[in-house]
């Protein structure tokens, strides 16, 4: 897979001293409350918003002392180092008197056939916020790295309450990518039933196996302002039109994802944090399959607190997350060590019986 996050490096970060985590097609994280794997999935998201200048933003609004590993008294800075290679990508992070982070330090670097060394592109040194997007423009490594960072999505469907985006009137133009809480749902659906029909009747099928009742979407713009859409739905047992009000929590959860999984162009990185919750077992494992599936086009980083889940992947998709002595580390399986367990009981089991660590 062109551009796939292989490794990721990241000191001083909450609640990671110091760890270099191997990464491959999928990847599950499993662990204790606690832990850390939501810290390691929030990193993913602060580097979106660095790399899209609202760095200064976002970490006023957090507060260094809070960002940086036990504050500034412990931790003097922030390192994230990225390979996805053939390129690089460096980031490091200093507080300001003001407890916000400035970057002190940004480049990225290509490492490609016929190159003894990488080929390294500075970005930025003592900035407020990160140039990449602007060295883009002009210098081709600086572009690649731009372009893949922008498209890792991390995404959460948990609020399903009444007054969550999804559940609400939005505009018909804001189509191009499913928003990270889904709140655009029915404007992406609009568009998708319209030019790639295929892929949408792909994602109506999937549902139904999950909402039995489920017959298809009603997507049709509000008839008193044709530039607005919302979520709604018929059942295969009645003419009636219902909106997402009257779908239970996991159900609309699970819309959500079957229509991320399913979509034509994936994001180049997808995370989702505990994407089982509120769902069924046999809903599980049909999430599951997609999971794998969508991990052939791209790459996908999940953290679970469900042993059925965990059932459904192999030993070396798992990532077992545990805190020890106060900072948080990232192990992942070797299914050989495991081999003589897995005989006789499933993944599960060992992670219940805190046979691999990271008990749920």
């Amino acid at each position: 897979m062109d551009h796939q996050l292989k490794n990721i490096t990241v000191r001083g970060y909450k609640s990671i001293a110091e760890q270099s985590i191997q990464l491959s097609d999928i990847n599950v994280l499993i662990g204790q409350n606690g832990a850390g794997k939501s810290n390691f999935i929030s990193l993913f998201r602060f580097l979106r918003n660095i790399i899209e200048r609202r760095l200064r933003n976002v970490s006023l609004k957090a507060g260094a002392e809070n960002l940086l590993y036990y504050g500034s008294k412990t931790t003097a800075e922030i390192t994230i180092d990225l390979n996805f290679d053939p390129n690089y990508y460096y980031l490091k992070l200093q507080p300001a008197n003001d407890d916000s982070l400035f970057i002190a330090f940004e480049n990225c670097a290509y490492r490609g056939r016929g190159y003894m060394n990488p080929y390294i592109t500075g970005i930025s040194a003592d900035e407020k916020e990160s140039n990449l997007s602007a060295q883009a423009k002009t210098y081709k490594i600086a572009e690649h790295v731009y372009d893949v960072l922008r498209d890792w999505r991390v995404y959460h469907f948990h609020d399903t309450s009444e007054s969550a985006g999804v559940k609400k009137y939005g505009s018909l133009a804001d189509s191009k990518f499913l928003f990270e809480d889904a709140s655009n749902l029915a404007a992406f659906l609009y568009v998708l039933k319209n030019t790639q029909y295929g892929f949408y009747e792909r994602i109506v099928k999937t549902i139904q196996l999950v909402v039995p009742f489920f017959d298809d979407f009603v997507l049709r713009p509000n008839p008193l302002n044709e530039e607005n859409i919302r979520l709604e739905w018929v059942d295969r047992y009645s003419d009636k039109t219902f909106t997402a009000n009257e779908l239970s929590d996991g159900s609309l959860r699970f819309i959500c994802m079957a229509t991320l999984l399913l979509q034509k162009d994936l994001p180049k990185l997808i995370l989702l944090d505990e994407p089982e919750l509120g769902l069924h077992p046999s809903a599980i494992t049909i999430l599951s399959g997609l999971l794998k599936k969508a991990s052939k086009r791209s790459q996908v980083i999940i953290s679970t607190q469900s042993v059925s889940l965990v059932n459904e992947f192999d030993a070396e998709d798992i990532v077992v997350v545990e805190k020890a002595e106060a900072e948080t580390t990232f192990r992942r399986l070797d299914p050989e060590k495991l081999e003589s367990w897995l005989n006789d009981y499933s993944l599960g089991d060992l992670w219940d019986k805190n046979i691999i660590g990271g008990k749920p």
